[in-house]
């Protein structure tokens, strides 16, 4: 799926900071005093995040207040809120595309539509990204999940995919053009195929889990685990 370019770095979106605050109270999010910081770019205002970890993040109902020249944020962590789904989409291409692009889980897109808009409610966007890069991604995950493999018969393939979705925001369905996560995970096995191996030496291979010191089967590819 192509995603519609940026069509201006100055482009503005509508103010919805009546709406971002209503929906991040409903998503949990109490609104708190900023903490005085000077940063490059002023945000609407503030929140804690619910949970354990109850972090402030900086909220910037108007989209693009939040990117700096070179289209990255520089003040994670973030909310950028937006009215639509393309400008969701454009938000996540300057994100990714950007000079500085990384995948950053304290980085989100929320689409907060504004009155009169026929849009699905609040809710947090997920975007695509290249094959080799998901595959990265996999494989960055399991290995916070390896220590499942010695208290289980395998590795929960998943619950890597619900952490890519909910703490990357990767969208594994658009990024591979199939629906369903047997769909996906196929998909990621092929690309894995494909990318996986150094040319000549398996061994030097980070997309390979250990799973035991030695004997057969001690490296496997994760995708195979």
């Amino acid at each position: 799926m192509t995603i519609p370019p940026v069509t201006s770095p100055n482009a503005v979106l509508p103010s919805n900071r009546v709406g971002a605050e209503s929906a991040l109270r409903r998503l949990g999010y109490a609104p708190v005093p900023g903490t005085g910081e000077v940063s490059p770019a002023v945000p609407s205002f503030w929140v804690q995040e619910p949970g354990a970890r109850k972090r402030r993040l900086r909220v910037y109902a108007d989209g693009w207040d939040a990117f700096d020249r070179d289209g990255a944020i520089s003040d994670p962590p973030a909310i950028v809120v937006v009215p639509t789904e393309q400008a969701a989409d454009q938000a996540w291409e300057k994100l990714y595309r950007s000079p500085k692009a990384r995948l950053d889980p304290d980085i989100s897109i929320l689409v907060v539509p504004t009155a009169g808009r026929k849009e699905p409610d609040p809710h947090w966007h997920a975007g695509p990204v290249d094959r080799q890069d998901l595959l990265k991604l996999a494989t960055g995950v399991l290995v916070g999940l390896v220590r499942r493999v010695q208290n289980s018969p395998g590795l929960d393939f998943h619950q890597m995919l619900e952490v890519m979705r909910t703490t990357f925001h990767v969208d594994v369905e658009r990024s591979l053009s199939v629906e369903g996560d047997e769909a996906v995970l196929w998909m990621m096995y092929q690309i894995a195929l494909r990318y996986a191996y150094a040319p000549g030496d398996a061994a030097s291979n980070l997309h390979l889990i250990t799973l035991k010191p030695t004997g057969p089967g001690a490296r496997l590819p994760w995708f195979a685990a």
